[in-house]
């Protein structure tokens, strides 16, 4: 079997927080809005009242990671998820640094509390999947990207990983062609993704 580069795909996750005075009332899921912004890309907005110090704090820890200070981001997006546990746009964002920093238990362990707050976050299940995927949950990660594209069928990425999982770890070569080609119409230009599906092809033929 051939060997293909498993890429992690990142999020610039937008969320949309409105700053507001602490209330005594219950915390409510808020609502999640996909927008699209062109054929291959979306921004995902959360909106929630929050205190203008954490909104202060979560755009430090964002600016920390795009800095390279992961360490100081992933502590500070620590505490504004505490905060905000009704949200999952800074859960989420804690799920890809720690991933990013290795930390695969504490990044599972995020983003299941993303999508516990919030299940229609199909980065949060993309993300998830992959996690799975690294740590040989295969038929989990398979679930996870399936939920992704459940919430947003034109999430190239998440269609991609699914299509190289089926490919490269379930042996499941009607659902790699079938999601390779899904891809292929969002990003035709993929010109890996299309050698990958003639391959499939032959060996379909065989």
């Amino acid at each position: 079997m051939n060997t293909r580069n498993m890429k992690i795909i990142l999020f610039a996750l937008s969320a949309s927080l409105v700053a507001a005075c602490a209330t005594t009332s219950e915390p409510v899921r808020p609502p999640v809005n996909i927008e699209i912004q062109e054929q291959v890309g979306f921004t995902i907005t959360e909106e929630g009242r929050i205190g203008g110090d954490v909104r202060a704090d979560y755009e430090m820890a964002l600016s920390y990671l795009q800095q390279g200070r992961h360490d100081e981001g992933i502590e500070l997006l620590e505490q504004v998820a505490d905060a905000a546990p009704e949200l999952s746009a800074p859960r989420i964002d804690l799920g890809i640094a720690q991933h990013r920093a290795g930390k695969l238990e504490a990044a599972e362990s995020n983003l299941l509390l993303a999508i516990e707050s919030n299940p229609e976050q199909p980065v949060a299940h993309n993300e998830l999947g992959i996690i799975y995927r690294k740590t040989g949950r295969f038929p989990d990660a398979r679930k996870s990207y399936e939920s992704a594209l459940a919430i947003y069928p034109g999430f190239h990425f998440a269609r991609r990983n699914l299509a190289i999982l089926c490919d490269l770890y379930l042996a499941d070569l009607d659902c790699a062609l079938q999601n390779y080609e899904a891809y292929m119409k969002t990003v035709p230009s993929d010109e890996e993704a299309s050698m990958w599906i003639a391959d499939i092809r032959y060996r379909l033929d065989q």
